[in-house]
């Protein structure tokens, strides 16, 4: 009885995370700065890759503490740079999230069983993805993380707190979300251009 209520809850989910999507991706940039459709995302624009390189440029030498090898840190940061913005995602924030989470190792596996570097549960996949695919691939952990990241964060109109507490599973505690908040305000917070 219990294994069925929590099948259901899992479909409800579900479906609910669906309609989160579908509703950011109809409500664009007025709910989610220069949030990009999903076919825009492969061919950004000069403004967009400006944006991006600034990113790397800022970003890489504060990765190069946790990744030492030059090409992964440009692999990793023009993937989740992608995948948070797709999401609607501070990249930044992704970054705090992925630091606090697993130190950015794509092997890590909690005792709770959680996967990879936004160290996503794998019921995840049975709900949102295919039975294939490898929640520690960097490329299906990202996606995977900004996706839920973002729909916690629609379902809690923008509040960062409160997302990241429902992300962690931990909603009536707060100390992860301000460990996070911490982290991204303290090492990866980009500042605007002059």
């Amino acid at each position: 009885m219990r294994r069925r209520h929590s099948q259901r809850r899992r479909r409800s989910l579900a479906k609910r995370l669906s309609g989160a999507l579908c509703a950011v991706a109809l409500l664009g940039a007025a709910a989610f700065a220069e949030v990009q459709p999903t076919f825009d995302a492969a061919r950004p624009d000069a403004r967009q890759q400006k944006a991006q390189r600034r990113f790397h440029d800022a970003m890489d030498a504060r990765l190069a503490r946790f990744m030492g090898d030059a090409a992964a840190r440009k692999t990793l940061l023009t993937r989740l740079y992608r995948e948070a913005r797709l999401a609607g995602l501070p990249p930044s924030l992704v970054l705090a999230l992925i630091e606090v989470e697993s130190a950015f190792r794509p092997e890590a596996v909690s005792s709770a069983g959680a996967v990879g570097l936004m160290q996503i549960m794998p019921f995840w996949i049975e709900e949102l993805g295919l039975a294939a695919d490898d929640l520690k691939a960097p490329e299906r952990n990202l996606r995977y993380g900004c996706t839920i990241l973002a729909y916690y964060l629609a379902r809690e109109n923008g509040d960062f707190t409160r997302a990241l507490a429902r992300y962690n599973g931990s909603l009536s505690h707060t100390r992860y979300p301000e460990r996070v908040l911490d982290t991204w305000q303290s090492r990866w917070r980009l500042t605007p251009p002059p």
